[in-house]
């Protein structure tokens, strides 16, 4: 399906749509980028360790601080030099033989005041400080380079498997060494050794960097920022299948350009384009009509039956209603139809409006096993298309599915609404 990307930039943001077959089916936004912490690698200093929890809490210089899990560090590594006489891939990666190195590979013990390189992999939310990790990684267009994980993987939305042969094939002959490790995107799929190995090269430098940078500054103190939404767009999205990208800011146009021909190609400059209409773009493409829904707790499907959804701060409900769908189909029939229509329309809803963490879906019941099968697997078939990481359980006994979705930053009601200072947040108001 063709897909088209829209990007309106704000004085103080930027909001991004992308749209297949003209319908809206993903959307990100960015205010005040100096408050997006997402990415951000942090020289921290470990302020309290509580084992009944599994637990570090360290100060990264935020306002909270993050919150480390015990079981989520790892030693560092020790850089040793590299001898000349080795091919180039092993120049980059491999460790000189019989280099010192920290005795074992089990995780490190944390004590107070300890200085420790950690990553944010989830914005702060609510009350709760950012989610840290030691296990850095660094995306880019075609490779994830992870200096403290040797894996070795393919995405799995590779599914071809010859050209996943031929991918882990690349990675075995580039020779990571001891700790580091690639995985390549999806992205990765038909490009060249040469691409691949550029890229890889340039993530490693980009680590040597932080390291040294790290090596020379106390902490807390931020060691590397995440590249901006229009960035991590084209890094991520900017794909074969996409007709074009419409930016209404000249200058955001002219840099986006830029960094496609640096990073991608001069075959992919030429789908960038830049908006001039009088009329705002989203208006113009009809995105701010479909965006205002994103704030209704109801969705209507086609049919005529709706979505109900409700999200906490802990736990998202969704409840599927058939509404005003009617049919001369048993009940049974009726009730998978309606679940059927729901739930890629769920899967949609939760991208668009980021919700993340526990997710309990109800739909309408149904008694065939073969009906429940075929509505999960349209619900794990739509749920492909998300960045983010989700699992699906069965349906329980009380006919509900529980599903989880990752969270890494903050969801687009929290970004773009507040508090109803009259109700608290309880969504009535009360009569005297």
């Amino acid at each position: 399906m063709p897909k088209e990307i829209f990007i309106h930039v704000e004085q103080d943001g930027h909001r991004v749509a992308i749209l297949e077959d003209g319908r809206l089916e993903d959307f990100h936004l960015e205010i005040d980028r100096q408050n997006v912490i997402l990415g951000n690698i942090y020289k921290g200093r470990v302020e309290t360790v509580m084992p009944s929890i599994n637990g570090a809490f360290v100060n990264i210089g935020q306002e909270k601080n993050g919150f480390l899990y015990l079981t989520d560090t790892v030693n560092p590594l020790v850089e040793e030099e590299v001898p000349a006489s080795q091919n180039i891939l092993t120049k980059i990666f491999n460790r000189k033989k019989g280099a010192k190195r920290q005795k074992g590979d089990k995780e490190k013990a944390l004590s107070k005041g300890q200085e420790i390189l950690v990553q944010v992999v989830k914005e702060p939310f609510g009350t709760k400080g950012a989610r840290l990790t030691t296990h850095i990684s660094l995306p880019g267009r075609f490779v994830v380079f992870m200096p403290y994980n040797k894996q070795l993987g393919v995405s799995k939305k590779i599914e071809n498997q010859e050209e996943r042969q031929r991918l882990r094939e690349l990675l075995s002959d580039m020779k990571v060494g001891h700790h580091s490790g690639f995985i390549l995107r999806t992205a990765a799929l038909k490009k060249g050794k040469r691409e691949i190995i550029r890229e890889s090269k340039f993530l490693f430098n980009l680590w040597q960097k932080i390291k040294k940078m790290s090596d020379q500054n106390q902490a807390p103190f931020l060691i590397y920022k995440e590249y901006d939404l229009l960035w991590r767009i084209v890094r991520d999205f900017l794909t074969e299948d996409v007709e074009r990208v419409i930016i209404d800011s000249q200058e955001e146009y002219l840099r986006v350009r830029k960094f496609v021909n640096t990073i991608i190609g001069r075959e992919m400059v030429n789908k960038i384009n830049h908006y001039k209409g009088n009329v705002p773009l989203f208006d113009a493409q009809n995105i701010a009509h479909e965006l205002d829904k994103i704030y209704n707790s109801k969705v209507f499907l086609k049919t005529g039956a709706y979505i109900v959804i409700e999200a906490t701060e802990g736990v998202s409900v969704v409840d599927v209603n058939s509404g005003k769908f009617k049919t001369n189909a048993s009940p049974e029939e009726a009730a998978f139809l309606v679940n059927m229509e729901a739930a890629p329309e769920i899967a949609r809803q939760l991208r668009l409006r980021d919700i993340g963490g526990i997710i309990v879906i109800d739909f309408i019941d149904m008694t065939k096993e073969s009906h429940k099968r075929q509505v999960l697997d349209a619900l794990r078939k739509a749920l492909t298309k998300d960045h983010a990481k989700t699992e699906v359980s069965r349906f329980s006994p009380l006919g509900l599915v529980e599903m989880t979705r990752a969270r890494t930053g903050k969801t687009f009601e929290s970004i773009s609404s507040g508090v109803c200072p009259y109700c608290q947040g309880r969504g009535r108001v009360r009569i005297d």
